[in-house]
Parts: structure tokens; sequence; C-alpha cells
């Protein structure tokens, strides 16, 4: 049984199927195909006459979900109110994305109720969804990159007039949305593939609001944030909320729980193990017990007790790009771990990058085994022993379509190909091999990739570079999106590698991972690294302090 703060769980058991007891959500009746100009100055998220602060909007009763072999959803109950954060926890695999999806239109339920706004609902398709006021934000943006900002912000209700666009309008309604979100800068007219993340980002919200929606659901919306566009994305939820606009915020972040949420429900294998729990006075401990059924949030593999490492493989001198990091010098041992601390735009992740030959040094070399490394070739990196897992591996990393085995031979596939042949049994046998050693659920190599979890997803980024003479492995933000249980897996994985005699040089943005993975540590900001420690020797208030506070000055030694 679930529970709400006194202990019990909202809504009303005894539903029936998808198609009982249910009525289609009745469309709003259309606009007028010539608006008054006059409407490009109505409040932009005026609360609607009808919402009550605090009302229940929506509530989900034992909703089933399932697919062949899967029970997706088993039972999930859900509340949400208007003018709250409802945040959503789960790991990976818990449900929240068909969850999602059920909300969004894209799923119909097979049984349960979804009651909208006080009348029970099915939702034919996302248009339907968006229509009556449900508008997602999904962590993969669905924009279309061709198109400018002021089409993506209306795509498929376009302002007409006598069947032709009314573009001028719908430029000016744009730049009175865009200038409510806090960025009045993004020209209207800009192609959004010419946007950073952040900006396509505010684009997806804009659109959301072009619609007047009442829900919004945020899937994963920080995670290619920079910290400082996390605190205008938090500003822009206070101020929907404040309008009584309901949000669902999903995220692997329980610090940004704490800030932003007000109601927390938790997903554990299709089930709701707990709902309402109040986001800011919950426990930690609690919250991951509930998602997991473990009391810690980091688990990490006991260090050797001999921790001398072996020969150095990896040395970087003086390696300086301009304008993204300076005069940056360490080392990597054999069977070593180096984490590297620090904030988002400190020059971490353009460090990994440059070392592996992604991007080209202004200053500086990189030396392996001794040998020193062509500056901005790919090819002498991976020659020399090193592989590379970016943070991006769903763009950078992965063929999403191709099936698991391709993408995990991707880095040797020159030793399955002869005389124009490609020796495929050989290339899942050895593939079979590596998805057994790393426990990759499911163990089917030949599933396209796009439809493991983000945990496993990374797992064959790895395992890529098992089947090579890897000596060296770069991992940027190695359980970015991936949750607390896979975080585990992928712990032991990188640990076990170590074992082996592979160096490891990891950045990540959470200081418990670096400080709890990594033999030494180093700590860097705006550029520089600013200290260097065995991992031992440091601790998490002294790293926040060093790459918030800046306590030390700049690259001065510790």
């Amino acid at each position: 049984m679930t529970q709400h703060e006194d202990g019990a769980v909202p809504g009303r058991r005894g539903a029936g199927g998808a198609g009982q007891g249910m009525r289609a959500v009745p469309e709003p009746p259309a606009a007028p195909a010539d608006s008054k100009e006059a409407d490009v100055t109505k409040p932009l998220v005026a609360a609607p006459a009808d919402t009550v602060a605090g009302e229940v909007v929506l509530r989900l009763t034992d909703v089933v979900k399932t697919f062949p072999g899967v029970r997706a959803l088993d039972g999930v109950q859900l509340e949400v109110r208007a003018g709250e954060v409802h945040c959503l926890l789960g790991q990976n695999g818990a449900g929240k994305s068909t969850l999602i999806k059920v909300l969004a239109g894209v799923h119909r339920p097979d049984s349960g109720e979804v009651e909208w706004r006080g009348e029970p609902a099915s939702f034919a398709n996302p248009q339907a969804a968006m229509r009556a006021g449900i508008a997602t934000i999904y962590q993969e943006l669905d924009l279309v990159e061709d198109l400018s900002v002021a089409e993506n912000a209306f795509l498929g209700h376009e302002p007409r007039r006598l069947g032709f666009v009314r573009r001028g309008h719908m430029a000016r309604r744009t730049r009175q949305i865009l200038a409510r979100l806090g960025h009045p800068e993004i020209p209207p007219g800009r192609l959004v593939r010419h946007l950073p993340a952040a900006g396509k980002q505010i684009v997806s919200m804009a659109r959301a609001l072009s619609h007047e929606a009442r829900l919004i659901i945020m899937d994963e919306p920080s995670a290619v944030l920079a910290h400082d566009e996390v605190g205008n994305l938090f500003r822009i939820i206070r101020e929907l909320t404040a309008q009584g606009i309901a949000v669902i915020y999903i995220s692997h972040r329980l610090e940004e729980i704490r800030e932003i949420g007000d109601r927390v429900t938790v997903l554990k294998d299709g089930r709701t193990t707990a709902a309402n729990l109040p986001a800011r006075d919950t426990p930690t401990n609690d919250l991951v017990a509930r998602m997991t059924g473990r009391t810690i949030e980091y688990v990490f593999p006991e260090r050797p007790a001999d921790e001398t490492a072996g020969a150095e493989l990896l040395r970087v001198d003086g390696l300086t790009r301009s304008g993204e990091f300076a005069d940056v010098s360490l080392a990597v041992r054999a069977g070593e771990i180096v984490g590297i601390a620090g904030l988002v735009g400190s020059g971490r992740s353009e460090l990994l990058e440059t070392i592996y030959g992604a991007r080209r040094a202004h200053a500086g070399t990189v030396r392996m085994g001794g040998r020193t490394l062509r500056p901005g070739s790919v090819g002498a990196a991976v020659r020399a022993g090193m592989g590379m897992a970016p943070e991006e591996r769903k763009s950078q990393a992965l063929l999403l379509g191709e099936p698991i085995y391709r993408n995990v031979t991707l880095a040797t596939f020159g030793r399955y190909a002869r005389l124009g042949f490609t020796d495929a049994r050989r290339e899942r046998a050895e593939a079979e091999q590596i998805a057994d050693s790393l426990e990759l659920r499911p163990r089917d190599v030949r599933r396209p990739v796009r439809t493991l979890s983000g945990g496993n997803q990374q797992k064959v980024v790895v395992g890529r570079w098992l089947l090579g003479d890897t000596r060296l492995l770069l991992l940027d933000e190695p359980t970015r999106g991936v949750d607390v249980g896979a975080r585990a897996e992928l712990y032991q994985v990188i640990r076990a590698l170590a074992a082996r005699g592979v160096g490891v040089l990891l950045v990540s943005s959470e200081v418990p991972e670096v400080l709890g993975l990594a033999d030494r540590v180093l700590v860097m900001r705006e550029g520089r690294v600013v200290r260097e420690a065995p991992a031992g020797e440091i601790d998490e208030n002294t790293v926040l302090d060093l790459v918030m506070a800046g306590s030390l000055m700049e690259g001065a030694p510790a």
C-alpha cells in the first residue's frame, strides 16, 4: 500500500478498464481564424478563472499499462494539485517514462482511471492531451531544428488568416512569451539548431505556454543546464506555479527536489511506493530506500588495500585551450582512478575532449606511455590505447537504431571484416561476452540499443573499449541520467577495470561520486586546477568551497 503524509493513498480503488467509465476529453472550441491583434497583449499564463490554487487537477488511480512481456505500470497512484511542483522519483525502469507517455497521450492505460480536472479522461493522442492543457517537455527535446524559434513554439497550431500563416503575429507572440521566460534576447526568427542546449529548452517551454497549458511535465530539465541556468529554470517554474499551473518535475538530483519541489511521489518496478511526501522534509535515506530498497544514495566498491598504482600511463603538461582551460598538468597511472570535480563551465569536459584529441590544444602536451600524441587526433589517442565515454552518450557515442552488439564492436569493427564480408556470428559472440561481464539487462545483444535504460546504455559505451587494447579510459559524467541502482553497478565496473590495470580519468558534477570512486582528486574552477589531493585527504565541504566560493587564490597550490 502506498502512503500519503498521514498514511492514506490518494485516489479511489475499483476503477475499470481503459474504456470503462472514461470519456474522451472534449476539445475546446477552435479559435477564430482571424484573431484580433489585441490578443497579443493578453497575459501569458494567467490563471484560468475556474482554477483554484491547491485543487486536484490530475488524479491517477490503479493505472496499469503492459507491453509484451513487461508490466510497465502496475497500479500507479498519483495526485497533482494546481500551483504545485510535484516531483516524480524512481530508478530507470521504474515506470516514469511510461507514466509520462500515458499523461501525454502517447499510450493509453490498459486499466485504471485517469481524472483530469475532476472528470474521467482518455487522451487519444498527444495533440488531444495538449489541447486539454497537458504539455510535456521531454529530456530529449522534440524540436524541429531546421525551423525557427517561433515556428517551433506554435508548431501544429499556427495562427492563420484566410489559410495563410500570420508570421508577424506569431513572431510577436513568441517574443512576448520569451520575454516572460526571461530570455528576450532569443530572436523568434533564429533557427533552433543554432541555439545552445539551454536555449532549446526555453523554446520547448515557450511551446507549452503557447498552448496555455495547465499542467507541464518536465523530464530531467536540468540535465543539460549549467549551474546559473538551473537557477533561471527554477525562477520560471516558480512563476508558472504562482499563476496556478501545475508542474510534474522528474529528476535524479535529490538536491533539486529539495529546492523546487512541494510534494514527492516515488515509483519502483511500476508501482507507487510512496505518495505525496513533503519534498523538503522527507529524509534522503527514506527517499532512496523507497526507490531502491537500500538506505544510501551512493554505494561505492571498496578501494583495494594496496593502493600502489602501476607505471605512469598518461602525462599532461601545461595543456591550454584559450577561453576554456589553462596550464593544466596531471598524470594517471595504471590501475588508478583519477577524478576531476568542478562545475559545468569549469573546463573539465573540454579538458577531457582535448586529451582525447577531439579538440586541438593551443599549448601543452599529452603523452601516453611516454610518447607524445599528435594534437587534435582521436585516431592517435585510440591507437595509443585511449578510449572515451562522452557525456552525451546518445548523440556522441551510440547508434540508437543499431543493435547492442554493433554498438559494442563499433571501435573494433575492423577485426570482424574480411574481404568485404563481416563475421556477424563472431561479432555477436564477443559482444555477448561483454554483455555478460557487465551484467547488461536485457542480455539479448540483437535488441536496438535505444530500448535500453540509461544505465545499460552507458554499460554498452564502456563495454566497447573492453574489446580493444584500451589502457586508459576517459569517462565524462558516467552516471548522468542513471538511476541509483545502475550507478552502483557502473561503479563496480569502473573499479574492476582499475583492478585489471586500466587507468581511469573521470569527470563528474557529483562531488560524492568523485570522492567515493576516485583514488586521487583534482578540483577545477574557471579553467584551472586549484587543488590536487588523495581522495581520502579531501572532503565534500572543501571541494564545494573550492568550486563555489573559491577560498583559494585561483591557480594557487593547496
